[in-house]
This record gives structure tokens, sequence and C-alpha cells, in this order.
């Protein structure tokens, strides 16, 4: 027979586990669950034209991305989902970057693209493809990945993100392009390199590419 000090132990110990599977549930790593079928009322809020168009890959990394995210499709409030068009000129790159809050899914409709993550501290293990056309690829949420086409002619990718507005941080961009400007003795030290060529790669970043 249990003692009363033994059932107060064994009552704390379960309203322990309780709350702490109610507050998992508020910490989940995706867009929150609608409470309704859709948050507008506009039927063109559904609707999005002109994926069928290229992007202008004249920049200095030859790629173009084209988001159809909730800032396009008002319709998708709420419904944790979004897609880009990404085109990229002969040897185009879409810079390493990550998604904070979305994984993402992409399928190669045209080309040939060399693609690739790195894992998490401490292994950094990098992990790469060579996708053709029709090829699928996943890049897990929150990781630092990129695209290349290895291709002498375009390419073309659609991807999927599992987030209404995912985000986008382009490492160099952020790291060297911030505004105001890291301080070049922490960057120096971070990259192990001369506070010269911390400058420089500021001064190519300081501007929008």
């Amino acid at each position: 027979m249990h003692t009363s000090r033994q059932i107060f132990k064994m009552s704390t110990c379960f309203l322990l586990l309780v709350f702490i599977a109610f507050s998992l549930s508020f910490t989940s790593a995706s867009d929150p669950s609608p409470l309704q079928d859709f948050c507008v009322a506009v039927p063109d809020d559904f609707f999005f034209t002109g994926l069928d168009k290229p992007g202008n890959t004249s920049n200095k990394v030859g790629s173009n991305v084209t988001q159809v995210n909730v800032a396009q499709i008002a319709g998708l409030n709420t419904l944790g989902v979004s897609l880009v068009r990404i085109d990229y000129a002969p040897y185009g790159l879409n810079a390493p970057h990550t998604h904070p809050r979305a994984t993402e899914i992409l399928t190669v409709l045209e080309g040939t693209l060399y693609v690739g993550f790195v894992t998490s501290n401490p292994d950094n293990r990098l992990i790469t493809k060579v996708l053709q056309k029709g090829d699928v690829f996943v890049f897990p949420i929150g990781l630092v990945h990129f695209q290349f086409n290895i291709g002498l002619t375009n390419a073309i990718a659609i991807a999927g993100l599992s987030s209404q507005n995912p985000g986008t941080i382009t490492i160099a961009n952020a790291v060297f392009g911030s505004n105001p400007p890291i301080s070049d003795d922490v960057l120096a030290k971070a990259f192990q390199v001369d506070k010269n060529i911390v400058d420089y790669l500021q001064s190519q970043f300081g501007m929008k590419n």
C-alpha cells in the first residue's frame, strides 16, 4: 500500500510529465495549425500567375529565385506551405543559405544541378548529390544548403517549403553584408584571415548583389 508521501511524489511526477508534454506541443518547428479552413475571403487570394516565366539570372551569382509564399498568395496564411521557382544560368549558383522556418524539397525540371547541405556542429558533414531532370532532393530545416548549375545550359528547379513564410538567410550576405557591418576584428578571428581580406569581402557584399 502506498504511503501519502509516495502518492504525493507519484502525483508530482505525473504533473511534471503532463507539463513537459504540454510545453512541447507549443515548441513545434512548423507553422501553427489553422483553426479554420482559411483566413481570407477573396478568390484571388488563392491564385498566382507567372511561374512559367524565367527569372532574370543576370547577376553576380547567376541565379534567380521567384517566391510564391504568403506575401504573394494571401490564402497561404496558416496553411504552412509555399514554393519557389529557381532559375540558373550556366554555372549559376543559389549560394549557401538557410531557411530558418522550413524544410525544402526540390525537383529539377531542366538541367543538371550539384546540390548539398551541411549538418550541424560538431560534425559539419557535407551531403551532396548531382541531380538530373526529374530528380528530387530534400534540405532539412535550418541547415546550410546550396545548388550549383554544373551544366552548359540553363537549369530550372521547383521547390516546396514547409512554411507559409520560410525566410532565407544567405550566409555570405548576412556575414559580410550586415547593416551596420560586423566588426572586422570579429570576422578576422572567426575566419582566421587578415582584416584586409575581411574589408574587401565587406566591400563586395555591402551592396545589393
